[in-house]
């Protein structure tokens, strides 16, 4: 309270000098204007908090006064004060954003609590603006590291569907891929960012208690119904829904599910009324969802409506050069977090650590240089401070090579080699670049990247 300013907009004074004397002793900062131009050319010099306005001025009206205070300086609260009330000036000053209306002749305690519950108004109004852009920069498209052109299209992608009008994404990748982060990415980056972004895990419930988390139950509809309960759908109003391992979901649920994502509308559990929201669905797995559905465990039609835009993230091993980038980003996360100094990885063993198929991905690469952090202190991380399936199984099983293959004497340019190798493989698949990547036993990202690399796109 002692660093806030107010503003008193008032004709009258010894209403101005009663009201200044009993704030300044509540511990404001107070000044005061007797007309309307006085009061805005003071808003314009100094950072105001909260204005007390007159109705009546002797240049224009309290009105007039609101309006520009609510186009220029809309972080300021107004309380406006008038001995001419009614109805319809009251309704008018609340709807063009004035905090409250009070009549003349006032109480100055009831003055004080009024204005004390619009700063704390302001208060909290701020502190949510800047936990929602510390969340805006913290999961939104810079929390994804990468430069691979693998995860290059998935940036883009994200940044598409974070525009558009889409109601519902499928994101699919193997486990530690980071579904959450592009699932938080897509919604941080959209205009629903500042509405709710809630998420469950499909898995971690009884399809009976997912259903009244998602949809919410009336009171009674079950023994422990107690108390009416909004679900997920109704809590994210405006915002995004993110359902994680959906492929784990009950049929019986799928099928209110899908209902939902036709209509825009679902029941309660034991409800009758239908509930009409605005949502974005995300949905996550790393469950072959076209195998489910044909092996009867996965509504094909859900499926289908959820699958309209897929995105498809790649494995940690189809974007080996962004191995580097990531153990430099955990490494300043771990020293902040740990007050270490570690500068990075030795040549031996970041040559590793790109080496190895990560089957955790992300996730495991994560936690590795974590658990190092935490048990070693030193400037470097080296070989030997690597887990030892790093360390002893890093490189992957290398081609046969072929009867016959010799080095040449004068040996050869490996990117010659490499080059070729991509060409004869995109003549063999005919161009086909998926079949020319299963021939060259990389992915598809892969081939992509080094065909680029060589002029070959």
């Amino acid at each position: 309270m002692a660093n806030e300013a107010l503003l008193i907009v008032e004709d009258e004074k010894l209403v101005r000098w009663s009201l200044k004397e009993r704030l300044k002793k509540e511990g404001y900062e107070v000044y005061e204007a007797e007309t309307g131009g006085a009061g805005i050319d003071i808003l314009k010099q100094e950072t105001v908090d909260l204005i007390l306005l007159d109705y009546r001025l002797p240049d224009m009206t309290g009105m007039d006064v609101l309006k520009q205070v609510v186009g220029q300086w809309p972080e300021t609260q107004v309380i406006l004060m008038t001995a001419y009330s009614s109805v319809d000036s009251a309704v008018e000053a609340i709807k063009i954003g004035a905090y409250d209306y009070i009549n003349k002749p006032f109480n100055h305690d009831e003055m004080v609590v009024t204005i004390g519950r619009a700063l704390e108004s302001s208060r909290l109004r701020r502190e949510v603006r800047h936990l929602r852009s510390e969340q805006q920069e913290r999961y939104g498209l810079t929390s994804i590291i990468g430069r691979s052109p693998a995860i290059l299209e998935v940036f883009e992608l994200i940044r598409k569907i974070a525009k558009s009008q889409a109601s519902t994404v499928l994101i699919t990748g193997e486990s530690g891929t980071g579904k959450d982060l592009v699932a938080k990415a897509v919604h941080y980056a959209s205009d629903r960012a500042h509405h709710p972004f809630m998420n469950i895990t499909c898995s971690a419930l009884p399809e009976s208690l997912l259903e009244s988390e998602l949809m919410g139950h009336e009171r009674g509809s079950f023994t422990d119904a107690r108390y009416l309960k909004k679900g997920l759908f109704e809590l994210a109003e405006g915002g995004t829904v993110f359902l994680d391992e959906i492929g784990d979901m009950g049929v019986l649920l799928q099928a209110k599910l899908l209902r939902f994502l036709q209509e825009k509308t679902f029941k309660r559990v034991g409800g009758v009324k239908d509930i009409v929201v605005d949502v974005r669905i995300i949905a996550a797995t790393n469950r072959d969802l076209a195998k489910a559905v044909r092996e009867g465990r996965f509504r094909e039609d859900l499926y289908y409506r959820l699958k309209v835009i897929p995105v498809i993230l790649p494995a940690l091993r189809e974007r080996r050069e962004d191995v580097p980038l990531l153990i430099k980003y955990f490494i300043d996360g771990f020293n902040r977090e740990f007050k270490k100094q570690t500068k990075g990885v030795t040549e031996d063993a970041l040559e590793r650590l790109v080496a190895y198929h990560w089957p955790g991905n992300v996730r495991e690469l994560r936690n590795v240089i974590e658990r190092v952090m935490i048990l070693e202190n030193k400037p470097e991380i080296t070989l030997e401070d690597l887990p030892r399936e790093i360390r002893d199984q890093a490189r992957e099983e290398p081609l046969p090579v072929p009867d016959g293959f010799r080095l040449p004497d004068a040996g050869f340019a490996l990117k010659e080699i490499e080059q070729a190798m991509v060409r004869q493989a995109l003549d063999r698949a005919a161009g086909n670049q998926s079949r020319a990547a299963r021939l060259l036993s990389i992915s598809r990202d892969t081939l992509r990247y080094k065909m680029k690399k060589y002029g070959l796109l």
